[in-house]
């Protein structure tokens, strides 16, 4: 099975990165996990979010960002990996002046079902 990126249509996720799904169950022929690039926009955020199941590892391709990860906080560049367990709270921020790219490999496979939102736009607390 092979994918090609001009050939996928970028979504907006519940934690509101850019995202194009490279490799994923619900559209290929791989079963356990799923691959994609979430593109973060100069000065842009995500919103802080956990999700319940899914193990995450981000794998920043391009720019400069700031990783919270449950309570840690620490810049990220090219070539730095980082692992997310199921449970635990993140976010990224482009401080660059260029698009921030990350790959994403998750397994069990994204779910917007196994995505939670702690925070709103406006930082505030959810729920």
């Amino acid at each position: 099975m092979k994918t090609s990126y001009t050939e996928i249509s970028p979504y907006t996720t519940k934690d509101g990165s850019q995202i194009r799904e490279l490799m994923h169950p619900d559209r290929h022929a791989n079963r356990n996990q799923s691959l994609a690039e979430a593109i973060i926009a100069v000065g842009q955020e995500t919103l802080l979010h956990k999700h319940l199941r899914t193990e995450e590892l981000y794998h920043i391709t391009a720019g400069r960002g700031r990783m919270r990860l449950a309570d840690n906080d620490f810049p990220v560049g090219p070539g730095d990996t980082v692992h997310i367990p199921p449970g635990t709270a993140h976010a990224v921020r482009n401080i660059g002046d260029v698009p921030l790219r990350i790959l994403c490999c998750c397994a069990p496979p994204y779910s917007h079902d196994d995505t939670i939102v702690l925070t709103g736009e406006d930082g505030s607390a959810v729920g």
